[in-house]
């Protein structure tokens, strides 16, 4: 779960890993950024941690991030030299090409869950987000 104040302006982001019993919870903020910014950022923090190849099934309320895996997008603008299909240069290409290396290490199934609803970790995603956003005041 991201939030960006101003977009562009102050945002934070949050992230829930959990196996089995074990949880555990990271966030940051950036003073100037963006909310595509910061829903990568969140993907990519998350899926750093792991230390060796998991199964991952990663929720995210981004409709951007899912659906460049999802959509095959992202294997379409690796293709095409990192241009998008209005062939202009896809922004935030330093963390879409680590975010493609980071889920060529795991096997990663994207799922979109609606954002701002009752999904319980959605939710605490969203309240990690507001807390890394106030560190930054």
């Amino acid at each position: 779960m991201v939030l960006a104040h101003g977009n562009p302006g102050p945002g934070g982001w949050g992230s829930i890993l959990m196996y089995k019993e074990n949880k555990k919870e990271i966030y940051g903020a950036m003073k100037d950024t963006t909310n595509n910014i910061m829903e990568l950022t969140a993907v990519v923090e998350a899926l750093k941690i792991l230390k060796f190849k998991c199964n991952v099934k990663l929720y995210s309320d981004s409709a951007y991030v899912v659906n460049a895996f999802n959509n095959r997008w992202i294997e379409s603008w690796k293709k095409n030299g990192w241009k998008n299909a209005s062939k202009e240069p896809v922004k935030n290409k330093e963390l879409w090409e680590e975010l493609y290396e980071l889920t060529k290490k795991h096997n990663v199934e994207f799922i979109k869950v609606k954002g701002h609803s009752d999904n319980e970790f959605n939710n605490r995603c969203d309240e990690l987000a507001r807390k890394a956003i106030d560190t930054l005041k």
